[in-house]
């Protein structure tokens, strides 16, 4: 597949790509310059710890013994 860089040195990554890597509108790619002169884009995925601190807790702090019951509970039919 060929794609044109416009004037603004921009890029539009074909369709294929696009859904092959599962990309939407917003995704962040990354460029890899590899030593070998090649460059891969990859999609660029948060780790999970990006997610720290979302959710708040109001509450007191549970025991991991209080979250086994919870657990527990949660899994019984």
């Amino acid at each position: 597949m060929v794609a044109t860089i416009s004037s603004k040195g921009q890029l539009t990554i074909p369709l294929a790509i696009r859904n092959s890597l599962r990309l939407r509108t917003g995704d962040k790619v990354d460029f890899l310059l590899l030593d070998t002169g090649r460059l891969e884009l990859v999609p660029h995925r948060a780790s999970v710890t990006a997610l720290r601190g979302m959710v708040r807790h109001s509450g007191p702090a549970l025991s991991l013994a209080d979250m086994d019951r919870a657990v527990g509970k949660g899994g019984a039919s």
